[in-house]
Parts: C-alpha cells; sequence; structure tokens
C-alpha cells in the first residue's frame, strides 16, 4: 500500500505550479482544505457540442445552418446561465460525476467545468498516468490488484481534499467505503446511462476507456457481458450519489423520440437543476438548525 501511495505522489508531483482556488462548504459534501497539485497532461482539451434538433415548422431546407445555430446558442446561453444562478449557492464544492464511463460523460464533465469555472479531471487518466500509463496500469493491476485500488484510493484522496474540481470518477471511486466517504466531500452524480449506449461508445472509441478494467477488442456482444458484470458490481455504489442523472427520464420529460437527440447541454443544466434543490435543502436545513 505505501508502495503504491508514493507511486501516485511522485507522478502527480505536489507543488505550487498548479493551485486549486476554493474549498468547499455544503454540509454532506464539504471538502477538506486546499491542496495545490501538478499533473503531467492538460486540465482540459476542447470538445464539441451537439445541437438540439430545431421545432420550428420552417423547412430545414430554407434556412438550414441558421436555425441549427440559434438554437445551439439558446441552449448553450441557458447552461450560462443557470449555471451563474447556482455557482454562489455551490460556493466552491466540487462535483464527482460517477457511472459507467462514457463519451457522454465526459463531455458533460467538461462542460459543468467550464461554465462553473472549475478544474477538469479523469480520475481513471489520472491513475493511468501515477502508475505510468494504460500497459502498466493494466499489468499492475493483474500482479498486484491491492495495490492498484490503493493507487486509485491515493488519487481519489487527493481529488477531494481540494474544491472548485469537476472529477469525472472511475469505477474505483465507488468500489469501498473508504472510495464513497471520500467522495461525500463533494457533490456526487450518477450519470446513468443504457448499456446499449455505453457498449456502443466502447466500440466506436475505444481509446478513451481504461484498458485495466475493460477488453476494448471484443465484439459488441462480448463488451455488453462485460459491462453488464461491471454494473451489477458497482451499481449499489452508483446508488450512493446525491442525485442520478438518467439519460432515459431526461430524454422523457423533453420530449425526445431518440436518446441520440440528447444534447449535452440537455444533461449539465439537468444538472445544475439539481445543484439548485441540493444546495437549497441544504440552506434550508442548515436556517432550521439555528437557535431562536
Amino acid at each position: 500500500m505505501e508502495k503504491a501511495a508514493s507511486s501516485v505522489l511522485k507522478q502527480m508531483n505536489i507543488t505550487s505550479r498548479l493551485v486549486l482556488p476554493g474549498s468547499c462548504c455544503c454540509s454532506s459534501f464539504q471538502s477538506s482544505s486546499s491542496s495545490s497539485l501538478h499533473f503531467p497532461f492538460p486540465i482540459s482539451v476542447p470538445f464539441k457540442f451537439r445541437s438540439r434538433r430545431s421545432t420550428n415548422s420552417v423547412s430545414d431546407a430554407a434556412f438550414p445552418v441558421p436555425l441549427i445555430k440559434v438554437a445551439a446558442t439558446d441552449l448553450s446561453l441557458a447552461v450560462k446561465k443557470k449555471a451563474a444562478d447556482v455557482s454562489p449557492e455551490l460556493k466552491g464544492s466540487s462535483i464527482f460525476l460517477i457511472g459507467m464511463k462514457s463519451s457522454l460523460k465526459t463531455n458533460l464533465g467538461k462542460q459543468l467545468a467550464d461554465v462553473l469555472r472549475y478544474y477538469y479531471f479523469d480520475s481513471d487518466n489520472l491513475v493511468e498516468e501515477a502508475i505510468g500509463g494504460a500497459s502498466a496500469a493494466k499489468s499492475f493491476k493483474e500482479s498486484d490488484e491491492t495495490g492498484f485500488y490503493d493507487s486509485e484510493t491515493e488519487v481519489l484522496k487527493q481529488l477531494s481534499s481540494m474544491g472548485r474540481l469537476v472529477v469525472c470518477a472511475g469505477n474505483g471511486a465507488v468500489q469501498n467505503s473508504t472510495n464513497l466517504a471520500l467522495l461525500r466531500h463533494g457533490i456526487t452524480f450518477w450519470i446513468d446511462l443504457p448499456l446499449e449506449i455505453v457498449a456502443r461508445d466502447v466500440t466506436e472509441n475505444p481509446t478513451q476507456f481504461p484498458s485495466f478494467e475493460i477488453s476494448t477488442s471484443g465484439s459488441y456482444p462480448e463488451v455488453m457481458d462485460e459491462l453488464c458484470a461491471l454494473y451489477n458490481k458497482y451499481k449499489d455504489g452508483y446508488a450512493t450519489a446525491d442525485a442520478i442523472i438518467s439519460l432515459q427520464k431526461v430524454a422523457s420529460r423533453l420530449g425526445y423520440e431518440s436518446l441520440d437527440d440528447i444534447t449535452t447541454e440537455d444533461m449539465a443544466l439537468e444538472v445544475l437543476g439539481e445543484i439548485e434543490k441540493l444546495t437549497r435543502v441544504k440552506k434550508m436545513m442548515a436556517e432550521a438548525a439555528r437557535p431562536f
């Protein structure tokens, strides 16, 4: 365990180069004091948004580009406005996104970090970097599973000690009570996606999935079998989240016929709305606890 923790700390290289501002102060998701971390790769990278389909009755042939741009711009502005509304009440609390890894979850995390002016991290990427790369991480897990899990805990411990982060957390974050307790330093959302969508994502974008957890070279049925096993293993941990963001429920509420119509902005608005509810409840509880 000490060897694994030492390896993680060495790779993460605690310095003053990157100072993450702010500390959390939400009741059940309160953060400890801020720390400084230097990570050997970019904090965030550009990503694309899918645009909501326009419901305007004018034909697409008449004004195809303007209509799509207006719809996308309006939705993007709505996300920024909602983020500005909830940010003061959030008070720097970090956000942890748990659930099966997917490009939608990743893009959602990056957009939330962008509109809230937070830093973005992927805990699986941090673990791989700390151990020495994807191949090294896979070999390490196969040869020393306990040590590998200790590395995941050490990464999560460092992240949970700071505020103003959006973290796409890997399944290691929900594997034991120690890691689940670390998640309580922030607000946790289970991004609940149908396994069929995740499986399609794995087969289309295999490089973004951790090789230490799933074989990305298998066929669709093989990938589905692996994902089902992972889901059954970690679903109880997922269920401990402060709120669940279900892709199917979001699609139903917005009246979409296909889950593919849901945009990153749609999901971001859903998360920000839940943050607003959670912080409002926390504030009400704090006021009720005040002595007369």
